[in-house]
């Protein structure tokens, strides 16, 4: 098998209808993204519509019932028996997984233990699939011992793949909350100097800021439920805090507690604290602009370099070859 890949890698012809495979299909997808996009606001809101009537509907029926009500999301019973009979939760859970959960916007019991039975299976999976690969597909005379500790290091690698994957859903989530978050900073600035309350602007602006950022409308909303029913308000923008888990929110909040706490007025604060996170994401896009050059260089010498040379020199050869 090893000996027909390298014989394909030799034919000149393969190779040619083989990149124009892809290119042709990166063409195809590429025209056709736009016409398969939709709207993830109107998509979340709608499911957030329906699975509302369901909850209402179905703890209507409970309490007709008599049963107890229960308003979390219950997880899996195949997952939860798994956690359970093994104990996953002591040997590995983590003390930061479920804040780490909560910033990557899933919440609830249901997620940790999804979060724990995929840290089983995942090693697992990794390891049979290495042990599979290295000893029948790729049978290579590297010793037995080699093998097997190559089969480890896959499954270190897939136990820690749930949290890689929790890691790039934080990234992103920030990244939203980050670029949208001046904008709502100004948006509640004009709200309060409105004569809006607290709880109203952080509703209003929810529901503004969606169309930019869906993970800041969300926890603008949770906010807002918290500023209702939590007797100390400052509880709800540390939990703001902690879920977003940046320095800019953090500050914010903090400002916003303190107004709480001594009375100062909020029109000022919102306004430092919105320029304040204009002057950070203007100077994050110049940071990202300053370290463009360096990371084109290579792109520019693989790709456009020899591209300009064979352009360039081309008919001479060609004149060159015709001569002789």
């Amino acid at each position: 098998m090893v000996e027909l890949i390298i014989d394909k890698l030799h034919d000149t012809k393969f190779l040619a209808s083989f990149f124009a495979a892809i290119a042709a299909i990166a063409t195809v997808i590429t025209l056709g993204m736009p016409l398969l996009a939709r709207n993830d606001m109107n998509r979340r809101m709608k499911a957030v519509s329906v699975e509302r009537e369901k909850i209402r509907q179905r703890e209507r029926e409970r309490l007709a019932r008599g049963e107890k009500v229960q308003l979390r999301q219950t997880p899996k019973q195949y997952m939860k028996n798994v956690v359970d009979r093994f104990n996953l939760a002591k040997w590995v859970g983590q003390e930061q997984a479920r804040d780490k959960l909560i910033q990557a916007g899933y919440r609830g019991n249901a997620p940790y233990v999804t979060f724990l039975f995929f840290r089983m299976i995942s090693p697992l999976v990794m390891f049979l699939l290495a042990i599979f690969y290295l000893f029948f597909v790729f049978d290579t005379e590297q010793p037995a011992m080699m093998k097997i500790g190559t089969s480890i290091f896959a499954a270190f690698l897939g136990m820690q793949a749930p949290y890689l994957f929790l890691k790039n859903k934080i990234s992103k989530r920030q990244l939203s909350i980050r670029r949208a978050f001046p904008d709502a900073l100004d948006l509640l600035l004009i709200c309060v100097e409105s004569g809006m309350s607290i709880e109203a602007a952080f509703r209003r602006v929810s529901q503004e800021i969606g169309s930019q950022s869906i993970p800041l409308a969300e926890e603008l909303t949770l906010t807002t439920a918290e500023l209702s029913y939590l007797q100390d308000r400052k509880v709800a923008y540390e939990n703001l805090a902690k879920r977003t888990d940046l320095e800019g929110v953090k500050a914010v909040c903090m400002a916003l507690a303190q107004s709480e706490r001594y009375g100062t007025p909020l029109g000022q604060t919102l306004r430092v604290m919105a320029q304040e996170n204009r002057d950070m994401r203007m100077s994050e896009a110049e940071k990202k602009a300053a370290a463009l050059p360096p990371k084109l260089t290579v792109p520019m010498i693989l790709f456009f370099l020899p591209v300009l040379f064979i352009v360039i020199l081309g008919p001479a050869a060609i004149r060159v070859m015709a001569i002789q």
